[in-house]
């Protein structure tokens, strides 16, 4: 006899093309299939996306559009829980509507008898207080809570959560693979630089003043006039970083190319895996983005994050790394230094973080193994 389905909705930051969320998604995917294969259980997820037909053609899952609230009612009523997660949903910084929005999705199932469980997320900043009882009430009725940090978990202490209901996890991404056939996802275009090192490169606008940007571009060719590279734009969320990466392509473009170094720009990476291939060709990355950092680690590719946001400290804290600076106060010649020495001593940067980065990997499962725990003993 066959076990009937159980369907699990997915709410998250799905469907807008951002590398790092989607990988997110690719990730919690993999991990709820593995463990629920290992426990003899089927899970069929229903994602929440604001591009059904996009999520459902990248992923081959079931989709339902986040903003119609019908679909989404339906969807949860037919469904055995929902997961919330993972990213920084619950913090107020990039709009006051985002935090509202994701506790009424999981309130909503709540009020109807669905467990909830909330995946690895990142909690805040969550400057405006009134979102603090609320947040305590979702999480108070959750059947299983994970956050990625420390921090995320002291915050909601200091709502009023018991640390006791709290499971730290890293980052879902940390344990994304590559697929073992390299053909399903394309051809690469790195191209070849001939002899030269590549490194990665990941920005976003954050600076009114581009101050960030222009620090970068200037500490790159100060990098290039040491040793020719070959500088590789990785665009992680489209297309506002697509406008990021060529603002700082167009400063250094010339020059590099004088220096003997060369620029590409990889636009078309949409699945996360492809970008995450795109990551693992680098020799060095400078990210801005979160994710691009997470996939660096998890593909051991030697790192520099430039902070911008308490998200990008906490992680680069918990792989033993600090950042290059911060986007006010970003100085080109610490990028340049910081370059070179990662191009120097890179083995040695990937030999001190195996054993942490593996042990990271393997846990990045535990909420995907907890949950369906709990539906197994439901069920």
């Amino acid at each position: 006899m066959v076990a009937t389905a159980q369907k699990l909705v997915i709410s998250g930051y799905y469907g807008f093309r951002n590398s790092g969320d989607e990988a997110v998604l690719q990730s919690i995917l993999n991990a709820l299939r593995k463990q629920s294969q290992a426990a003899g259980i089927t899970i069929e997820p229903v994602v929440l996306s604001i591009d059904p037909e996009w999520t459902t053609s990248t992923y081959g899952v079931k989709s339902v559009h986040r903003m119609k609230l019908g679909e989404v009612r339906q969807a949860i009523a037919e469904s055995a829980g929902l997961i919330s997660g993972g990213g920084s949903l619950l913090q107020d910084v990039t709009s006051p509507k985002t935090i509202p929005y994701y506790l009424g999705v999981l309130k909503l199932a709540q009020w109807m008898g669905k467990p909830t469980f909330i995946y690895a997320q990142g909690i805040g900043p969550v400057n405006r207080k009134l979102f603090h009882p609320l947040i305590k009430s979702v999480f108070r009725k959750s059947a299983y809570v994970s956050v990625r940090d420390e921090q995320s978990r002291s915050l909601l202490e200091s709502m009023g959560l018991s640390q006791n209901n709290i499971q730290v996890v890293p980052d879902p991404v940390m344990g994304l693979e590559l697929p073992q056939r390299a053909e399903s996802l394309g051809a690469s275009t790195a191209g070849t630089a001939f002899g030269m090192k590549t490194v990665g490169i990941s920005v976003r606008f954050w600076e009114e003043s581009r101050h960030e940007l222009n620090a970068i571009a200037e500490g790159l060719l100060k990098a290039c006039a040491q040793t020719p590279l070959h500088l590789r734009f990785l665009p992680f969320h489209h297309p506002i970083d697509n406008e990021a990466s060529r603002y700082v392509m167009r400063k250094l473009e010339k020059e590099a190319a004088s220096l003997g170094g060369s620029v590409s720009i990889r636009e078309d990476a949409l699945h996360p895996q492809q970008m995450l291939r795109e990551v693992a060709e680098c020799d060095v990355l400078i990210g801005m983005r979160l994710h691009s950092l997470i996939y660096a680690a998890g593909r051991r590719v030697p790192l520099m994050g430039v902070s911008y946001d308490p998200k990008i400290d906490h992680f680069l804290e918990r792989i033993h790394c600090r950042p290059v600076g911060s986007t006010g106060s970003l100085e080109a010649d610490k990028v340049a230094a910081e370059v070179l020495l990662l191009l120097e001593q890179g083995e040695a940067w990937k030999q001190e973080r195996e054993s942490l980065i593996a042990s990271l990997a393997l846990e990045a499962e535990a909420p995907a193994r907890r949950i369906v725990e709990y539906l197994r003993r439901k069920g």
